[in-house]
Protein backbone atom coordinates (compact mmCIF):
# COMPACT_ATOMS: atom_id res chain seq x y z
CA UNK A 1 0.00 0.00 0.00
CA UNK A 2 1.30 3.57 -1.01
CA UNK A 3 0.61 4.88 2.10
CA UNK A 4 2.31 2.58 4.71
CA UNK A 5 5.50 2.62 2.17
CA UNK A 6 5.44 6.21 2.21
CA UNK A 7 5.15 6.44 5.99
CA UNK A 8 7.86 3.64 6.54
CA UNK A 9 10.69 6.26 4.57
CA UNK A 10 9.64 9.44 5.89
CA UNK A 11 10.09 8.03 9.35
CA UNK A 12 13.89 6.07 8.62
CA UNK A 13 15.15 8.84 7.15
CA UNK A 14 14.98 6.80 3.35
CA UNK A 15 12.55 9.16 1.35
CA UNK A 16 13.95 11.44 -0.66
CA UNK A 17 12.91 15.25 0.14
CA UNK A 18 11.69 17.83 -3.07
CA UNK A 19 12.05 21.34 -1.98
CA UNK A 20 10.83 23.70 -4.74
CA UNK A 21 11.85 27.56 -4.17
CA UNK A 22 14.80 27.82 -2.19
CA UNK A 23 14.37 31.25 -1.07
CA UNK A 24 13.93 32.42 2.85
CA UNK A 25 11.23 29.77 3.27
CA UNK A 26 12.85 26.78 1.11
CA UNK A 27 16.57 27.01 1.33
CA UNK A 28 16.28 26.76 5.75
CA UNK A 29 13.99 24.09 5.36
CA UNK A 30 16.21 22.21 2.76
CA UNK A 31 19.05 22.75 5.03
CA UNK A 32 17.41 21.24 7.66
CA UNK A 33 16.29 18.28 6.04
CA UNK A 34 19.39 17.50 4.89
CA UNK A 35 20.80 18.46 8.29
CA UNK A 36 18.78 15.64 9.88
CA UNK A 37 19.61 12.88 7.57
CA UNK A 38 17.45 12.91 4.50
CA UNK A 39 18.97 13.26 0.77
CA UNK A 40 17.51 16.58 -0.51
CA UNK A 41 16.73 17.62 -4.31
CA UNK A 42 16.30 21.43 -4.28
CA UNK A 43 14.28 22.84 -7.08
CA UNK A 44 14.69 26.56 -8.23
CA UNK A 45 14.20 28.07 -11.80
CA UNK A 46 16.86 30.80 -11.13
CA UNK A 47 20.06 29.28 -12.51
CA UNK A 48 22.04 31.41 -11.10
CA UNK A 49 20.60 30.22 -7.42
CA UNK A 50 21.25 26.89 -8.41
CA UNK A 51 25.10 27.45 -9.22
CA UNK A 52 26.02 29.59 -6.29
CA UNK A 53 24.64 26.75 -3.88
CA UNK A 54 26.67 24.20 -5.96
CA UNK A 55 29.57 25.97 -5.17
CA UNK A 56 28.56 26.24 -1.32
CA UNK A 57 27.43 29.30 -1.09
CA UNK A 58 24.79 31.10 0.41
CA UNK A 59 22.93 34.09 -1.37
CA UNK A 60 20.60 35.17 1.72
CA UNK A 61 22.96 36.62 4.44
CA UNK A 62 21.46 35.24 7.53
CA UNK A 63 21.89 31.59 6.18
CA UNK A 64 26.11 31.19 6.11
CA UNK A 65 27.64 29.14 3.31
CA UNK A 66 29.10 26.86 5.99
CA UNK A 67 26.09 25.56 6.62
CA UNK A 68 24.98 25.05 2.60
CA UNK A 69 28.49 23.26 2.06
CA UNK A 70 27.76 20.79 5.05
CA UNK A 71 24.12 20.07 3.46
CA UNK A 72 26.19 19.60 -0.01
CA UNK A 73 28.11 17.02 1.45
CA UNK A 74 25.54 15.34 3.01
CA UNK A 75 23.85 15.03 -0.58
CA UNK A 76 21.99 18.09 -1.03
CA UNK A 77 21.22 18.68 -5.02
CA UNK A 78 20.51 22.09 -5.99
CA UNK A 79 18.96 21.93 -9.80
CA UNK A 80 16.98 23.44 -12.05
CA UNK A 81 15.19 20.71 -13.62
CA UNK A 82 12.00 19.61 -12.65
CA UNK A 83 11.39 16.41 -14.32
CA UNK A 84 13.83 15.25 -11.10
CA UNK A 85 10.32 15.32 -9.42
CA UNK A 86 10.14 11.52 -10.03
CA UNK A 87 12.58 10.62 -8.10
CA UNK A 88 11.52 12.50 -4.99
CA UNK A 89 9.19 10.79 -2.23
CA UNK A 90 7.92 14.41 -1.20
CA UNK A 91 7.38 17.83 -3.32
CA UNK A 92 7.43 20.96 -0.37
CA UNK A 93 6.08 23.86 -2.34
CA UNK A 94 7.89 26.86 -1.44
CA UNK A 95 7.51 29.31 -4.19
CA UNK A 96 6.09 33.20 -3.64
CA UNK A 97 2.18 33.95 -3.71
CA UNK A 98 2.00 37.70 -4.39
CA UNK A 99 -0.75 40.26 -5.01
CA UNK A 100 -1.43 42.17 -8.71
CA UNK A 101 -1.48 45.47 -9.40
CA UNK A 102 -5.21 45.42 -8.71
CA UNK A 103 -4.48 43.94 -5.11
CA UNK A 104 -5.53 40.33 -5.55
CA UNK A 105 -4.05 36.58 -5.21
CA UNK A 106 -1.52 36.32 -7.62
CA UNK A 107 -1.30 32.36 -7.60
CA UNK A 108 0.75 32.13 -10.95
CA UNK A 109 3.76 30.77 -8.92
CA UNK A 110 2.10 28.22 -7.39
CA UNK A 111 -0.11 26.61 -10.21
CA UNK A 112 2.35 27.36 -12.60
CA UNK A 113 4.83 25.42 -10.58
CA UNK A 114 2.09 22.34 -9.97
CA UNK A 115 1.21 22.15 -13.44
CA UNK A 116 5.28 21.96 -14.40
CA UNK A 117 5.81 19.01 -11.84
CA UNK A 118 2.28 17.31 -12.60
CA UNK A 119 3.63 14.86 -15.50
CA UNK A 120 6.56 14.09 -13.78
CA UNK A 121 4.88 12.89 -10.70
CA UNK A 122 4.23 8.88 -10.04
CA UNK A 123 2.59 7.09 -7.78
CA UNK A 124 3.21 7.59 -3.77
CA UNK A 125 4.21 11.08 -3.28
CA UNK A 126 3.10 13.64 -1.03
CA UNK A 127 2.95 17.37 -2.19
CA UNK A 128 3.13 19.92 0.55
CA UNK A 129 2.35 23.44 -0.25
CA UNK A 130 3.60 25.71 2.40
CA UNK A 131 2.66 29.38 0.17
CA UNK A 132 0.78 31.40 1.94
CA UNK A 133 -2.89 31.98 0.47
CA UNK A 134 -6.74 31.92 0.78
CA UNK A 135 -8.73 28.85 2.31
CA UNK A 136 -9.55 26.41 -0.68
CA UNK A 137 -6.59 26.94 -2.43
CA UNK A 138 -5.28 23.63 -1.43
CA UNK A 139 -8.77 21.70 -2.96
CA UNK A 140 -9.92 23.99 -5.44
CA UNK A 141 -7.21 24.54 -7.20
CA UNK A 142 -3.99 21.60 -6.31
CA UNK A 143 -6.47 18.75 -5.79
CA UNK A 144 -7.80 18.74 -8.94
CA UNK A 145 -4.79 18.53 -11.20
CA UNK A 146 -3.42 15.80 -9.31
CA UNK A 147 -7.25 14.00 -9.75
CA UNK A 148 -6.78 14.84 -13.38
CA UNK A 149 -3.91 13.36 -14.12
CA UNK A 150 -5.09 10.56 -13.06
CA UNK A 151 -4.68 10.19 -8.83
CA UNK A 152 -6.52 9.39 -6.16
CA UNK A 153 -5.75 11.82 -3.40
CA UNK A 154 -5.67 9.92 -0.17
CA UNK A 155 -4.33 6.81 -1.83
CA UNK A 156 -1.68 6.78 -4.47
CA UNK A 157 -0.96 10.89 -3.58
CA UNK A 158 -1.19 12.74 -0.79
CA UNK A 159 -1.63 16.12 -0.01
CA UNK A 160 -1.45 18.67 2.37
CA UNK A 161 -1.06 22.61 3.26
CA UNK A 162 1.76 23.28 6.10
CA UNK A 163 1.96 26.97 5.91
CA UNK A 164 5.71 28.41 6.38
CA UNK A 165 6.36 30.47 9.85
CA UNK A 166 9.59 31.36 8.96
CA UNK A 167 11.53 34.71 10.97
CA UNK A 168 14.27 35.91 8.93
CA UNK A 169 16.76 37.39 11.80
CA UNK A 170 15.37 36.24 15.13
CA UNK A 171 17.66 34.79 16.72
CA UNK A 172 15.43 32.89 19.31
CA UNK A 173 13.63 30.73 16.56
CA UNK A 174 14.98 28.44 13.96
CA UNK A 175 13.19 26.41 11.56
CA UNK A 176 12.98 23.22 13.65
CA UNK A 177 12.08 25.07 16.92
CA UNK A 178 8.95 26.77 15.64
CA UNK A 179 6.00 24.64 15.57
CA UNK A 180 4.50 23.95 12.56
CA UNK A 181 0.44 23.63 11.43
CA UNK A 182 -0.25 20.79 9.42
CA UNK A 183 -3.54 20.31 7.58
CA UNK A 184 -4.41 16.97 5.02
CA UNK A 185 -6.87 16.66 2.31
CA UNK A 186 -7.60 13.32 3.35
CA UNK A 187 -6.97 11.82 7.08
CA UNK A 188 -4.43 9.47 5.20
CA UNK A 189 -3.04 13.18 3.78
CA UNK A 190 -2.75 14.19 7.56
CA UNK A 191 -0.92 11.20 8.82
CA UNK A 192 1.61 11.45 5.69
CA UNK A 193 2.11 15.35 6.36
CA UNK A 194 2.32 14.90 10.47
CA UNK A 195 5.08 12.19 9.32
CA UNK A 196 6.76 14.69 6.48
CA UNK A 197 7.94 17.07 9.25
CA UNK A 198 7.74 15.24 12.34
CA UNK A 199 11.68 14.50 12.01
CA UNK A 200 12.62 18.01 11.31
CA UNK A 201 10.18 19.85 13.31
CA UNK A 202 9.95 19.60 17.12
CA UNK A 203 6.32 20.01 17.17
CA UNK A 204 3.94 19.46 14.17
CA UNK A 205 0.22 20.37 14.84
CA UNK A 206 -2.43 18.40 12.84
CA UNK A 207 -5.69 20.60 11.95
CA UNK A 208 -9.09 19.23 11.03
CA UNK A 209 -8.45 20.30 7.06
CA UNK A 210 -6.18 22.26 4.41
CA UNK A 211 -8.92 25.04 4.25
CA UNK A 212 -8.11 25.57 8.58
CA UNK A 213 -4.59 25.42 7.91
CA UNK A 214 -4.80 28.14 5.40
CA UNK A 215 -6.83 29.94 8.03
CA UNK A 216 -4.63 29.68 10.40
CA UNK A 217 -1.65 31.35 8.38
CA UNK A 218 -4.11 34.79 7.67
CA UNK A 219 -4.91 34.77 11.25
CA UNK A 220 -1.68 34.88 12.64
CA UNK A 221 -0.32 37.40 10.07
CA UNK A 222 -3.45 39.69 9.99
CA UNK A 223 -3.32 39.60 13.61
CA UNK A 224 -0.31 41.83 13.89
CA UNK A 225 -1.15 43.79 10.50
CA UNK A 226 -4.47 44.87 12.10
CA UNK A 227 -2.30 45.61 15.87
CA UNK A 228 0.17 47.63 13.67
CA UNK A 229 -2.30 49.64 11.84
CA UNK A 230 -3.87 50.07 15.41
CA UNK A 231 -0.31 51.59 16.37
CA UNK A 232 0.31 53.50 12.92
CA UNK A 233 -2.71 55.41 13.94
CA UNK A 234 -2.04 55.79 17.56
CA UNK A 235 1.85 57.21 16.52
CA UNK A 236 -0.70 59.42 14.41
CA UNK A 237 -2.76 61.29 17.02
CA UNK A 238 0.30 60.75 19.28
CA UNK A 239 2.00 62.95 17.26
CA UNK A 240 -0.57 65.55 17.04
CA UNK A 241 -1.00 66.22 20.45
CA UNK A 242 2.86 66.16 21.40
CA UNK A 243 3.30 62.79 22.96
CA UNK A 244 5.67 60.18 22.14
CA UNK A 245 4.29 56.99 20.89
CA UNK A 246 7.06 55.04 21.51
CA UNK A 247 7.30 56.25 25.31
CA UNK A 248 3.75 55.39 25.44
CA UNK A 249 4.28 51.55 24.41
CA UNK A 250 6.88 50.68 26.96
CA UNK A 251 4.97 52.46 29.83
CA UNK A 252 1.66 49.86 28.25
CA UNK A 253 4.51 47.14 28.34
CA UNK A 254 5.38 47.31 31.78
CA UNK A 255 1.32 45.70 32.62
CA UNK A 256 1.88 42.08 32.60
CA UNK A 257 -0.99 40.46 31.48
CA UNK A 258 -3.96 41.61 28.67
CA UNK A 259 -1.34 43.69 26.51
CA UNK A 260 1.20 42.75 23.75
CA UNK A 261 4.02 45.50 22.85
CA UNK A 262 3.59 45.93 18.44
CA UNK A 263 5.33 48.72 17.13
CA UNK A 264 4.78 51.77 14.45
CA UNK A 265 6.64 52.09 11.42
CA UNK A 266 6.74 54.18 8.06
CA UNK A 267 4.53 51.49 6.72
CA UNK A 268 4.61 47.32 6.38
CA UNK A 269 7.33 44.90 4.79
CA UNK A 270 8.22 41.77 4.31
CA UNK A 271 6.04 38.81 2.21
CA UNK A 272 3.63 38.17 4.52
CA UNK A 273 2.22 41.11 6.57
CA UNK A 274 1.17 44.06 4.01
CA UNK A 275 0.18 40.86 1.38
CA UNK A 276 -2.23 38.16 3.27
CA UNK A 277 -4.60 39.71 4.63
CA UNK A 278 -5.30 41.11 0.53
CA UNK A 279 -5.79 36.72 0.55
CA UNK A 280 -8.64 36.85 2.99
CA UNK A 281 -10.52 39.92 1.81
CA UNK A 282 -10.61 39.14 -2.10
CA UNK A 283 -11.74 35.13 -0.71
CA UNK A 284 -14.36 36.49 1.59
CA UNK A 285 -16.12 38.24 -1.17
CA UNK A 286 -16.80 35.14 -2.62
CA UNK A 287 -19.08 34.76 0.33
CA UNK A 288 -21.12 37.95 0.32
CA UNK A 289 -18.68 38.94 3.46
CA UNK A 290 -16.74 42.52 3.55
CA UNK A 291 -13.56 42.70 5.82
CA UNK A 292 -13.89 46.15 6.96
CA UNK A 293 -11.66 45.51 10.45
CA UNK A 294 -8.96 44.23 8.06
CA UNK A 295 -9.37 46.37 5.16
CA UNK A 296 -9.14 50.13 7.31
CA UNK A 297 -5.81 48.56 9.26
CA UNK A 298 -4.43 47.67 5.31
CA UNK A 299 -5.71 51.53 4.47
CA UNK A 300 -3.87 53.11 7.53
CA UNK A 301 -0.72 50.79 6.98
CA UNK A 302 -0.57 51.72 3.44
CA UNK A 303 -0.79 55.29 3.77
CA UNK A 304 2.16 55.08 6.59
CA UNK A 305 5.06 56.23 4.18
CA UNK A 306 2.96 59.56 2.17
CA UNK A 307 2.55 60.20 6.64
CA UNK A 308 6.18 60.19 6.76
CA UNK A 309 6.95 62.13 3.37
CA UNK A 310 4.52 64.69 4.88
CA UNK A 311 6.84 64.78 8.45
CA UNK A 312 10.05 65.15 6.47
CA UNK A 313 8.88 68.06 4.49
CA UNK A 314 7.47 69.89 7.04
CA UNK A 315 11.45 69.31 8.81
CA UNK A 316 13.13 70.39 5.86
CA UNK A 317 10.21 73.34 5.42
CA UNK A 318 10.71 74.51 8.93
CA UNK A 319 14.70 74.72 8.14
CA UNK A 320 13.86 76.71 4.90
CA UNK A 321 14.09 74.11 2.37
CA UNK A 322 11.77 72.02 -0.17
CA UNK A 323 12.02 68.63 -0.66
CA UNK A 324 13.09 69.29 -4.29
CA UNK A 325 16.68 69.33 -4.52
CA UNK A 326 17.26 67.95 -0.70
CA UNK A 327 20.12 65.18 -0.28
CA UNK A 328 18.08 62.99 1.33
CA UNK A 329 19.89 59.45 2.79
CA UNK A 330 17.53 56.54 3.66
CA UNK A 331 18.83 54.00 6.31
CA UNK A 332 18.14 50.97 5.85
CA UNK A 333 16.39 49.82 2.72
CA UNK A 334 15.42 46.08 4.20
CA UNK A 335 12.08 45.57 5.27
CA UNK A 336 13.20 44.77 9.19
CA UNK A 337 15.98 45.00 11.00
CA UNK A 338 19.42 43.00 11.35
CA UNK A 339 18.34 41.52 7.59
CA UNK A 340 18.91 41.54 3.56
CA UNK A 341 15.45 40.71 3.11
CA UNK A 342 13.83 43.43 0.79
CA UNK A 343 10.61 41.88 0.28
CA UNK A 344 7.91 44.76 0.33
CA UNK A 345 9.82 47.34 2.12
CA UNK A 346 8.96 50.88 3.13
CA UNK A 347 12.17 52.06 2.71
CA UNK A 348 12.01 51.85 -1.40
CA UNK A 349 8.35 52.96 -1.16
CA UNK A 350 9.95 55.97 0.61
CA UNK A 351 12.75 56.41 -1.80
CA UNK A 352 10.28 56.28 -4.80
CA UNK A 353 8.00 59.13 -3.02
CA UNK A 354 10.53 61.10 -2.42
CA UNK A 355 12.75 61.27 -5.90
CA UNK A 356 9.21 61.85 -7.47
CA UNK A 357 9.14 65.25 -4.90
CA UNK A 358 12.58 66.43 -6.85
CA UNK A 359 14.55 64.74 -4.08
CA UNK A 360 18.28 63.22 -4.19
CA UNK A 361 17.78 59.68 -3.22
CA UNK A 362 20.74 57.88 -1.52
CA UNK A 363 20.85 55.06 0.88
CA UNK A 364 23.25 53.14 3.23
CA UNK A 365 22.10 49.38 4.44
CA UNK A 366 24.89 46.93 5.93
CA UNK A 367 23.33 44.05 4.72
CA UNK A 368 22.19 44.94 1.26
CA UNK A 369 25.68 46.56 -0.35
CA UNK A 370 24.05 47.23 -3.83
CA UNK A 371 20.35 48.04 -4.68
CA UNK A 372 18.31 45.00 -6.04
CA UNK A 373 16.60 43.90 -8.81
CA UNK A 374 13.05 44.31 -7.81
CA UNK A 375 9.87 43.59 -9.50
CA UNK A 376 7.82 46.95 -9.05
CA UNK A 377 11.29 49.15 -8.54
CA UNK A 378 14.32 50.24 -10.13
CA UNK A 379 17.21 52.08 -8.21
CA UNK A 380 20.75 52.09 -9.92
CA UNK A 381 22.28 52.44 -6.27
CA UNK A 382 25.08 51.36 -4.13
CA UNK A 383 25.36 51.73 0.12
CA UNK A 384 26.84 54.70 1.02
CA UNK A 385 29.28 54.37 3.84
CA UNK A 386 28.51 56.08 6.72
CA UNK A 387 31.26 58.96 7.92
CA UNK A 388 31.20 62.09 9.68
CA UNK A 389 31.82 63.62 6.80
CA UNK A 390 28.95 61.74 4.56
CA UNK A 391 26.69 62.33 7.37
CA UNK A 392 27.25 65.94 7.31
CA UNK A 393 26.62 66.19 3.14
CA UNK A 394 23.33 65.41 3.54
CA UNK A 395 20.15 67.79 4.19
CA UNK A 396 18.12 65.26 6.01
CA UNK A 397 19.00 61.64 7.49
CA UNK A 398 15.91 59.21 6.79
CA UNK A 399 15.78 56.57 9.53
CA UNK A 400 13.54 53.68 7.74
CA UNK A 401 15.01 50.34 9.14
CA UNK A 402 17.44 50.21 12.47
CA UNK A 403 19.90 47.69 12.11
CA UNK A 404 21.91 47.58 14.95
CA UNK A 405 25.15 47.80 12.72
CA UNK A 406 24.59 51.19 12.77
CA UNK A 407 26.62 53.86 15.15
CA UNK A 408 23.42 55.56 16.20
CA UNK A 409 25.61 58.24 18.14
CA UNK A 410 28.01 58.92 15.59
CA UNK A 411 24.39 59.72 12.74
CA UNK A 412 22.83 62.05 15.58
CA UNK A 413 26.41 64.10 16.07
CA UNK A 414 26.72 64.22 12.58
CA UNK A 415 23.60 64.80 11.07
CA UNK A 416 21.98 67.91 10.14
CA UNK A 417 18.50 66.78 10.70
CA UNK A 418 17.13 63.00 11.66
CA UNK A 419 14.02 61.68 10.84
CA UNK A 420 13.22 59.02 12.92
CA UNK A 421 10.39 56.49 11.98
CA UNK A 422 11.35 53.24 14.69
CA UNK A 423 11.56 55.35 17.79
CA UNK A 424 14.98 54.69 17.96
CA UNK A 425 15.55 58.02 19.96
CA UNK A 426 14.56 58.19 22.92
CA UNK A 427 13.28 61.69 24.57
CA UNK A 428 13.56 65.10 22.62
CA UNK A 429 16.95 65.14 20.47
CA UNK A 430 18.37 68.99 18.69
CA UNK A 431 18.10 67.59 15.40
CA UNK A 432 15.85 64.60 15.17
CA UNK A 433 12.04 64.54 14.58
CA UNK A 434 9.79 61.58 15.36
CA UNK A 435 7.96 59.92 12.41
Amino acid sequence: MHKDTLLKKLNDKTAVIGIVGLGYVGLPLSLRYAEVGYRVVGFDIDQSKVEVLKQGRTYIEHIGSEGIAKAIRNGFEPTSDLSRAREVDALILCVPTPLNKYREPDLSFVLNTVDALVPHLRAGQVMSLESTTYPGTTEEELRPRLEKAGFTVGEDAFLVFSPEREDPGNAKFSTHTIPKVCGGSTPSCLEVGMALYGQVINTVVPVSSTQAAELTKLLENIHRAVNIGLVNEMKIIADRMGIDIHEVIRAAATKPFGFVPYYPGPGLGGHCIPIDPFYLTWKAREYGLHTRFIELAGEINSTMPEWVVEKISDALNERGKPIRGSKILVLGIAYKKNVDDMRESPSVELMTLLQAKGAEVAYSDPHVPTFPKMRRYSFDLKSVELTPDTLASYDLVLLATDHDKFDYETIEKNAKLIVDTRGRYLGARRNVVKA
